[in-house]
């Protein structure tokens, strides 16, 4: 399962992209002299353009076989087990997931509405003492309601 971007995310990497291209292509056709430096222009764009097209395929999370993995840019994306998962904290609405060893922070602010609503009902489903997670009505936000 994907857990998607928001579509504005999206959409705003492609138009930043065909900007600084639409730009380099007119610095290269109106400029004066054709240095090395007129293409940078095209050349941010192009990885703008990359950068789309990688969130496009990959979105922001994969859960799959058991694992939470961040899709990170040339492959290099945090990955952990559902099952090692500890402690879930929530703060300013974003999730950080802990294991013994390793933590994951998750961007809210970053996810689809539909793909938010799946990945809390996967995150509300993991088997965690209540005082470790922000999905249980036992949790530590009520412990902070009461003092």
């Amino acid at each position: 399962m994907k857990i998607k971007f928001k579509k504005k995310r999206l959409y705003a990497h492609l138009i930043l992209g065909l900007v600084w291209i639409v730009l380099g292509i007119a610095i290269l056709i109106f400029g004066v002299g054709l240095g090395w430096s007129n293409y940078g222009y095209s050349i941010i764009g192009i990885l703008y353009i990359g950068h789309y097209l990688h969130d496009v395929t990959n979105q922001y999370l994969t859960i799959e076989n058991g694992t939470i993995k961040k899709n990170g840019l040339y492959g290099f994306g945090k990955k952990i087990n559902l099952n090692d998962i500890n402690w879930i904290k929530k703060f300013a609405g974003d999730y950080t997931l802990k294991t013994q060893t390793r933590e994951l922070k998750i961007d809210t602010s970053l996810i689809d509405n539909q793909s938010l609503v799946e990945l809390l009902r996967i995150l509300g489903s993991l088997n965690l003492p209540p005082e470790k997670t922000p999905f249980s009505d036992k949790g530590y936000n009520s412990s902070l309601s009461q003092n």
